[in-house]
């Protein structure tokens, strides 16, 4: 099974500093990849109708995963970098495929693209993009992200997006991984269908739930899962010694990956965020 660590962003307060300082503690302390979340806006949640109900607020910054990624490929060897996740219905689909095509390039294929539908209409409002079909469009993007790594000349036309003989170039050097994620049927339907993997979060009681239930549906759709990845973002726990335990869990539920998360217990330098991943890895003798 793979570690992978979590960026804490929210509890940074966006210092450049953390992101150059635990990316390489990251990859120093053995960990296979690195995680980042993903929001544009942060919105005002008093006053909307309907309600914002997402966790995230205009008090929680974000960097952009992929510049951050771009930054981060440059100053390390090893670790994979993966969007935990992108929302991907809000952004135009050539450009994630333009930006993820070279994030590939340049970081030697080190490029795990993980993505979701979102909670929050505020961003889709403000990128020009209807929140209501965000699920459609999503199912439409990934067929459209793998016809352009391809790398020749091509012609879709869908609901949503449309190219006539176009192509991207430079393209990756192969198909990027996408994996899925997401807490409802619907994202699992499209984990099942679509995904190379499947990225659950949440307390463990819940993941191990919604894992049930994916495999159940990959049953009763004829899916083999066997070569399919499935990570859990440890949203919840008791410090890095419980995380540990978890991840021993997963692993033998038949988990693939599992990421660490240290934000959620007042860790409030980056010294504190690094010493949670530091004790983790010893845990899991990484």
């Amino acid at each position: 099974m793979k570690f992978n660590a979590v960026y804490p962003q929210t509890e940074l307060r966006g210092d450049p500093e953390a992101v150059r300082r635990i990316g390489l503690a990251v990859e120093e302390l053995g960990f296979d990849g690195l995680v980042a979340y993903d929001h544009v806006v942060g919105a005002v949640h008093d006053d909307r109708e309907p309600p914002l109900w997402g966790p995230y607020n205009e008090h929680d910054p974000f960097h952009d995963p992929l510049v951050m990624f771009a930054y981060l490929a440059a100053i390390t060897e090893r670790i994979e970098f993966a969007t935990g996740v992108l929302i991907l219905p809000q952004r135009q689909t050539m450009l994630v495929a333009k930006q993820a095509a070279d994030l590939d390039l340049l970081s030697g294929g080190r490029f795990r693209l993980g993505v979701g539908v979102g909670w929050n209409y505020v961003e889709y409002d403000a990128l020009g993009q209807d929140f209501d079909t965000r699920g459609r469009r999503a199912d439409e993007q990934v067929g459209v992200l793998r016809d352009l790594w391809r790398g020749e000349v091509t012609s879709y036309s869908g609901d949503f997006d449309s190219l006539d003989r176009g192509t991207l170039i430079p393209g990756p050097d192969r198909q990027i991984p996408i994996w899925i994620g997401g807490f409802s049927p619907p994202a699992f339907r499209r984990g099942v269908s679509l995904g190379d993997g499947f990225m659950f979060a949440g307390k463990e009681t819940a993941v191990r739930h919604a894992l049930d239930d994916y495999r159940t549906l990959a049953h009763k759709r004829g899916v083999d899962l066997t070569d399919h990845g499935l990570e859990h973002i440890a949203l919840r726990n008791d410090g890095p010694v419980d995380s540990a335990a978890q991840a021993e869990r997963w692993r033998e539920a038949g988990g693939t990956h599992f990421s660490a998360v240290s934000m959620g217990a007042g860790r409030d330098s980056i010294d504190a965020h690094i010493d949670f991943f530091a004790e983790f890895a010893a845990t899991v003798n990484r």
